[in-house]
């Protein structure tokens, strides 16, 4: 599956929910459902700047593709979630698709409607560690 297809299918996943707080909760629902990260990855290196709370991402390639996986302390459901979706998007693609992605995602839902300004500036920095980790692995 492209990652313009898993966009699609969250796309889809979102638009079966009216209301924003069943939108928020199935966000959280998300994050709950993401798989523990070894706590060896939980440095320093691996937190994001610029989220309000504290989210750890661990990128390494496997083969020929990026391998991401994150957790954040356990009051940070909702930027558990974020990151789960992105996970569910940017995982397992070459560094060089993750690197060039457009996540047109984020507008179709409305992400920025169901989370705060704060919210939304970790989300972006989660987004780009990511794509730096990617196009690094494309030098």
């Amino acid at each position: 599956m492209t990652i313009n297809e898993k966009q699609d299918e969250i796309i889809e996943d979102f638009d079966l929910f009216d209301d924003q707080l069943d939108k928020t909760q199935y966000i959280i629902d998300l994050g709950k459902k993401l798989p523990p990260m070894p706590e060896q990855y939980k440095t320093d290196y691996n937190l994001i700047r610029g989220c309000q709370s504290k989210v750890w991402l661990h990128a390494e390639m496997q083969g020929d593709v990026v391998h991401f996986e994150a957790d954040s302390e356990p009051t940070a459901q909702i930027s558990k979630g974020l990151v789960s979706l992105l996970i569910r998007i940017l995982n397992h693609e070459k560094p060089e698709e993750v690197a060039k992605a457009d996540l047109y995602f984020i507008d179709k839902i409305g992400l920025s409607s169901l989370v705060t300004s704060r919210r939304a500036g970790g989300l972006a920095s989660m987004l780009k560690q990511m794509k730096d980790f990617a196009a690094a692995q494309t030098v």
